[in-house]
């Protein structure tokens, strides 16, 4: 486990997860070696924000928020495992663990979320009032809590508090 030491000089965990943002130029089969695959891993080739290739992959573990078909020209968000093993590429090439299209109104937040429903990075707290849909990748109902787990937050409004509070629409538990 990586760590770093904020102002305080107090150890705390580097972020579990990354994430980039772009727009979708191109969407093909992903290849292994000189073929391509049955069709179930999707090549993803994006224009980040500031204008840069970035290619991503779409694997069948992959949870695409709210199960929408993404295409090209969507602008969307996609988020990975930060210590996953990664190849030494131009453009850099990512394994998508979660992907959202970007939609007005919509927030969503990718996290592990501690034993208070605080996300990692400090920024965000669940505020679970019992209408909370909370689910697996599969959209099957999560029997437990989703406190130690990593998750995706579906959420529209949060407070100006540090951190921000929200009621989420919606919970994805990432199972691993």
């Amino acid at each position: 486990m990586d760590y770093q030491f904020n102002s305080g000089g107090e150890k705390s965990r580097s972020p579990r997860f990354g994430q980039i943002k772009g727009t979708i130029v191109d969407m093909v089969p992903a290849r292994q070696g000189n073929r391509r695959t049955n069709g179930c891993v999707i090549f993803v080739s994006l224009e980040n924000e500031q204008g840069e290739p970035v290619n991503v992959v779409l694997s069948t573990t992959t949870y695409v928020v709210d199960f929408e078909t993404l295409s090209v020209g969507m602008q969307c968000t996609f988020w990975y495992w930060a210590d996953a093993p990664m190849p030494l590429i131009y453009p850099p090439q990512y394994n998508a663990a979660v992907a959202a299209r970007d939609r007005n109104g919509r927030q969503v937040d990718v996290s592990r979320y501690g034993a208070d429903l605080v996300n990692q990075e400090q920024t965000l707290q669940l505020k679970l009032d019992g209408s909370v849909d909370v689910r697996t990748i599969n959209n099957q109902y999560f029997q437990g809590s989703p406190a130690g787990h990593d998750l995706v937050v579906i959420y529209e409004t949060s407070t100006r508090s540090i951190p921000a509070q929200t009621t989420p629409k919606e919970i994805v538990v990432l199972c691993s």
